[in-house]
């Protein structure tokens, strides 16, 4: 995809150093309290593991990865919440495991429709998540009976509120799975430190017309939690 960062020749090696060791410092990245909480659920209290409510949005999210890499070493970074499926790919109640995290709505609106920023000039939008990592995780929860898809997650400061514009972000980036809101900031910032990122995301809502009373989030935090039980085994 135009735009992509090619991950850091370090961040691979951070995930085998950390292999080596055998105990690796995980980062978790969440937006709010209540998706850090299930995400502590999910760990049963593992010191390997730090958790951080960094706050809704990329520029949050980009700022308190930042911090906590500057603050000390990690094996890896992990963005993780929940967020919108795309319908016929990523069900409610079901988890999206990123291959990359896309800055989907970063660009500019000309005559000829969306421009992203990586088009006219301005840079990445895109980082690949850890193939083997993700790949992993994907088949960990697939192994446990967890519905999981993988493909691009894309990251949005507005959350996607019409079939208009669902159509439009499927459209420019196939096989999308979910959206959400952190997962760019996230990744980017972790690349800055030369350390691989991935995005897990719990399904609570359609990708498309809002409709809040429909939305599945106590549902959806259970299954993150579900999926945190799962680090334990993969990384």
């Amino acid at each position: 995809m135009e735009g992509k960062i090619d991950p850091h020749p370090e961040a691979a090696a951070g995930f085998a150093a950390a292999g080596e060791n055998h105990a690796p410092r995980v980062l978790i990245v969440t937006a709010v309290a209540a998706e850090r909480e299930a995400v502590l659920r999910g760990l049963g209290g593992s010191s390997r593991f730090e958790v951080l409510a960094a706050g809704a949005g990329t520029a949050a999210a980009a700022a308190g990865t930042a911090a906590a890499l500057a603050a000390g070493p990690y094996g890896c970074v992990i963005s993780a919440g929940i967020g919108g499926g795309f319908p016929g790919l990523a069900p409610v109640g079901s988890l999206a495991v990123a291959s990359e995290m896309i800055a989907a709505d970063l660009g500019a609106e000309t005559p000829e429709g969306f421009r992203s920023a990586a088009e006219l000039g301005f840079g990445s939008v895109s980082v690949p998540a850890d193939s083997g990592t993700a790949e992993a995780l994907a088949a960990a929860l697939a192994a446990a009976g967890l519905v999981v898809s993988t493909g691009p997650v894309l990251t949005v400061s507005t959350a996607t509120g019409t079939a208009g514009t669902a159509a439009a972000l499927a459209a420019r980036h196939p096989g999308a799975v979910a959206e959400a809101m952190e997962g760019h900031g996230v990744a980017v910032a972790a690349h800055r430190f030369g350390i691989a990122a991935l995005e897990l995301r719990a399904i609570s809502n359609p990708v498309g017309p809002r409709d809040r009373a429909a939305w599945k989030i106590p549902e959806a935090l259970d299954a993150l939690a579900a999926a945190a039980a799962i680090l334990l085994e993969v990384l």
